[in-house]
C-alpha cells in the first residue's frame, strides 16, 4: 500500500512541479493540494509545517460537532456519562427534516446517555445526536447552546468562527483552518476528558443499545466512523496508523477534515478545508463510490511530514555558539557563550544545525566578574527566513575581576565622563570668579594705600 501511495505521490509531484506552493512557513512540499485552506502545526513546538489561507472563513460543516462534543464533555462529569438523561424529543427533528444529513438512526422519544451521543456525533456524524445534546445542555433551548458554543470558541482564541447550529448543516457555520486547529489542540491536549475523547475518536464502530434505534427498535445496532484513516478494516488505502482521530465534514461537493496524529514522538494538528471531490485520487484510480477528498489530502500532507522531518535539537548545549569581549579581567579577553536550551524543534531529515540562521541579541562586551551560567543575551534561530525560536545565551565559565584594571578603567571613565567635564567647567568658572574678585580687591587695596600716602 505504501509503495502504491509513493507512486501516486510521485505522479502528483510531477504534475505540480510548475505550481507555486501556497505555503507560509519554512518547509515546502513538492506538490500542491486542491484544498482551499489548510493548516498543519507541530503541537510541541508550534512550528507551522504547512499553511494555506489558514485564516479565511469557510463553512465548517460537520466539524461543527467538535465544538458540540467539547461542550458535552466539559459539562458532563465522568460519573454522569452513562446516565440516561438525554431525550430525543420529536420536535428536535423538525430542524433536520428534508436536509438529508448524516444520522445514527436514533428514534424520537429514545432515552440516551452522554456516552452514546458522544459516539453518535463523532463516528457517523449524527446530526440528531447534536441537537439532542444542544437541547439538554441549553436548558431546553438550542439557541442557548449555540450561544455557549460561540462563547467557548472565543475563549479558545477562535476569532473567525461563528456557529449557528450544533451540527453544521447550515452553511453559515463558518470557521478557519487555524481556528479549528486551536479547538483540536485543546480537545486532544488540555481538555480534562481528553482521554475519553481520544478513545472515542480511535473507535471505528460502536454498539448502540436496544431501544434507541429507529430501524431496529428492539435490537442493538452498530454505528461506524466516517474517518477512514483510523478504520483499518474499511479504510483500505486511507488507513494511517499515526492518525489518532478527528472529524470530517461534508456539504455539497467538498469535504473538510480536522484531526491529530502522532508518530516518532511528533504530534501534529492538521486541518484541510473545502477540498473538492476531484482531489480523491484513490476514488479516481480504484473507482470508489464514496469519495473522501479531505482524507486523501490529509494523507498526502501527513505522509510528507512524517517521511521528511524529524524532531531534533537545533542547538548543542555542550558547544559554544559565539564569544563576547570581557572587560576588567586578566584571565581572558573573551567569554564563550553557550545555549541554555537545545531548542527542540522540527528539522528536515537530511539536515543538521548548519541550515539554521542565527541572529544575536548581545551587549558589545561583558564586565567581569561573571559567574558560569549567567544569562548574557539571546540568539534567535531562523529556518528559510522563518523564526523557529529564541534561546538564552549563558556564560560558559567564571571570570574574575582584576581590581587594578577595574580601578584604572573606572578612573579613566571618570575623567572622560560628562560629570568630570561639567565639574572642570565649574572649577574653571570658580577660579575665574576668584581671580576676578582677587584682582578687584587688590586694585581697591592699592588705591586705598595711595590715597593714604597723599594724605
Amino acid at each position: 500500500m505504501k509503495k502504491l501511495f509513493a507512486c501516486l505521490l510521485a505522479v502528483v509531484t510531477a504534475v505540480s512541479l510548475l505550481a507555486v506552493p501556497a505555503l507560509a512557513g519554512p518547509f515546502q512540499p513538492g506538490f500542491e493540494i486542491q484544498s482551499q485552506s489548510a493548516y498543519i502545526v507541530n503541537e510541541e513546538t508550534g512550528v507551522v509545517m504547512y499553511e494555506k489561507n489558514a485564516h479565511e472563513p469557510m463553512p465548517a460543516a460537520s466539524m461543527t460537532k467538535l465544538m458540540t462534543t467539547l461542550i458535552l464533555l466539559e459539562q458532563t462529569s465522568p460519573e454522569e456519562m452513562d446516565t440516561r438523561d438525554f431525550i430525543a424529543y420529536r420536535s428536535l427533528y423538525d430542524a433536520l427534516y428534508g436536509k438529508g444529513g448524516s444520522t445514527a438512526d436514533i428514534a424520537s422519544g429514545a432515552e440516551l446517555t452522554a456516552r452514546e451521543l458522544l459516539y453518535a456525533m463523532m463516528l457517523p456524524s449524527a446530526n440528531e445526536a447534536a441537537y439532542i445534546v444542544a437541547y439538554k445542555i441549553g436548558n431546553g433551548s438550542v439557541d442557548n447552546f449555540v450561544y455557549i458554543m460561540n462563547s467557548r470558541a472565543k475563549q479558545l482564541g477562535c476569532q473567525n468562527t461563528t456557529f449557528v447550529d450544533p451540527c453544521g448543516l447550515d452553511l453559515n457555520n463558518v470557521t478557519t483552518a487555524y481556528d479549528m486547529a486551536q479547538i483540536v489542540r485543546y480537545m486532544s491536549t488540555d481538555m480534562p476528558q481528553k482521554d475519553l475523547f481520544a478513545e472515542v475518536c480511535k473507535a471505528y464502530k460502536y454498539e448502540m443499545p436496544a431501544g434507541v434505534g429507529y430501524s431496529t427498535p428492539n435490537s442493538p445496532y452498530s454505528i461506524f466512523t466516517t474517518n477512514m484513516m483510523i478504520d483499518e478494516s474499511r479504510g483500505d488505502h486511507f488507513y494511517r496508523e499515526y492518525m489518532q482521530g478527528g472529524k470530517t465534514g461534508s456539504l455539497e461537493d467538498w469535504q473538510n477534515y480536522a484531526g491529530w496524529s502522532v508518530q516518532d514522538g511528533m504530534k501534529f494538528i492538521s486541518v484541510v478545508m473545502h477540498t473538492p471531490l476531484s482531489a480523491d485520487q484513490y476514488a479516481v484510480q480504484y473507482g470508489y463510490r464514496k469519495q473522501h477528498p479531505a482524507l486523501y489530502e490529509t494523507c498526502l500532507l501527513m505522509d510528507w511530514v512524517y517521511e521528511n522531518f524529524k524532531m531534533d535539537n537545533a542547538l548543542d548545549t555542550g558547544a559554544f555558539v559565539t564569544e563576547i569581549p570581557v572587560k576588567y579581567s586578566t584571565d581572558t579577553d573573551t567569554l564563550k557563550l553557550y545555549p541554555a536550551d537545545g531548542l527542540r524543534t522540527i528539522l528536515p531529515n537530511e539536515s543538521d544545525q548548519s541550515i539554521l540562521q542565527k541572529t544575536y541579541n548581545l551587549p558589545e562586551s561583558v564586565a567581569a566578574p561573571v559567574k558560569q551560567g549567567d544569562v548574557i543575551g539571546t540568539v534567535t534561530l531562523y529556518l528559510s527566513g522563518e523564526a523557529i525560536g529564541t534561546v538564552d545565551l549563558i556564560a560558559g565559565s567564571n571570570v574574575s575581576r582584576n581590581p587594578v584594571l577595574y580601578f584604572i578603567s573606572k578612573l579613566g571613565e571618570f575623567f572622560s565622563s560628562l560629570y568630570f567635564k561639567v565639574l572642570m567647567v565649574l572649577v574653571v568658572i570658580a577660579l575665574a570668579v576668584y581671580a576676578a574678585v582677587f584682582l578687584r580687591m587688590s586694585y581697591k587695596y592699592r588705591n586705598s594705600r595711595q590715597v593714604k600716602r597723599r594724605d
